[in-house]
């Protein structure tokens, strides 16, 4: 087990020790026999090694995967991307033995093959390559299943999803989240425990999700990011109406939000919830509504929405008494009723 603190790289041979011990004893076997009409025409890995991996698309997302999983003892052999400018950025960051503008020839020499592309292209994509047996494929979408690659799919192919819960906006900062973040994987046992492997390579944790439930996978994590970027906005906007500028406003609130967090790790969600609406404290509200009716009306919807759920919280813990909880409905109601 790697010691605490430390990281994928700082000790290669442990590394590549790990790694060689988490594929033989998920018993992996990427290559078995199948029919020669489709037969990859290259050599495998050796027993015991990471595949050989390709990754198609040189954005953020397949840029930050080829520098931690490089840097991790997984190297990477081909790279595809039709941007001539990602293609040499990607052969600066990372020592790749083979470029492609397209990802038909990339298929011809890898075994694992990873699909980095938006999500609207994923789908086409693998509609139009042919995999060879002894091959998987995954793509690396929060939001999509894995059967979107099934027309990739040939005789003794395998294919799954590959998903790290990290933002992607810069790739060091992504390469550094990785260790410590959850990958959310869908593949059958086998191609799974691969992925597991990879994962844990990164120093991160690997999580399966169940059939059919990726949609709601991805939109919690839109929430708590994107989402949470709004009401952030939302924060510094009522923010701006004291006097703070955004910086004022995540010093002030900023330390509010952490330990809110802290309590919901420590406590539960439920049991973290405070403020007025926990308490009853219907004159509040009415003071909070019209402030936001006054200064900030684009932020009326967002607080009334949450403030909904959190009648609901705090009734389902036994806070809030009922003619409380049915006052602040109708406040809230009333609120988004009012034109003005």
């Amino acid at each position: 087990m790697r010691p605490w603190g430390s990281l994928p790289g700082d000790d290669p041979e442990r590394d590549r020790a790990e790694t060689e011990a988490a594929i033989e004893a998920a018993g992996i076997d990427l290559h078995p026999p199948v029919p020669s009409d489709h037969a990859h025409p290259h050599q495998h890995s050796q027993p015991g090694e990471p595949p050989v991996i390709g990754i198609v698309g040189a954005g953020a997302v397949g840029t930050a995967l080829g520098v931690a999983l490089s840097r991790a003892g997984w190297p990477i052999h081909a790279v595809s991307s039709r941007d001539a400018g990602r293609r040499e950025r990607f052969r600066s960051l990372i020592e790749v033995t083979r470029v492609f503008a397209d990802p038909e020839p990339l298929v011809e020499e890898v075994e694992l093959i990873i699909l980095a592309v938006p999500d609207d292209v994923i789908e086409p994509l693998a509609s139009g390559l042919r995999m060879y047996s002894g091959q998987a494929m995954i793509h690396t979408s929060g939001a999509l299943g894995a059967e979107v690659l099934a027309p990739a799919m040939a005789a003794g192919t395998q294919i799954g999803s590959f998903h790290p819960l990290v933002a992607f906006a810069d790739t060091e900062r992504a390469v550094e989240a990785l260790h410590g973040a959850t990958i959310a994987i869908e593949a059958d046992d086998q191609l799974a425990a691969l992925l597991g492997a990879m994962a844990e390579a990164l120093g991160a944790t690997p999580v399966r999700l169940a059939s059919g439930s990726k949609a709601a996978y991805h939109a919690a994590a839109v929430l708590a990011a994107g989402g949470f970027v709004a009401l952030l906005d939302a924060i510094a906007q009522l923010g701006r109406v004291a006097g703070l500028d955004e910086a004022g406003a995540l010093a002030i609130y900023g330390p509010l939000i952490e330990g809110t967090l802290g309590n919901a790790r420590a406590l539960g969600i439920r049991a973290a919830l405070t403020g007025p609406i926990t308490r009853g404290d219907v004159g509040t509200l009415r003071t909070h509504l019209g402030a936001l009716r006054d200064h900030a009306p684009d932020v009326l919807e967002l607080y009334v929405a949450a403030g909904r759920r959190e009648i609901e919280l705090a009734e389902g813990r036994g806070a809030l008494a009922p003619e409380a909880a049915t006052a602040m409905r109708e406040m809230l109601a009333g609120a988004l009723a009012r034109p003005d």
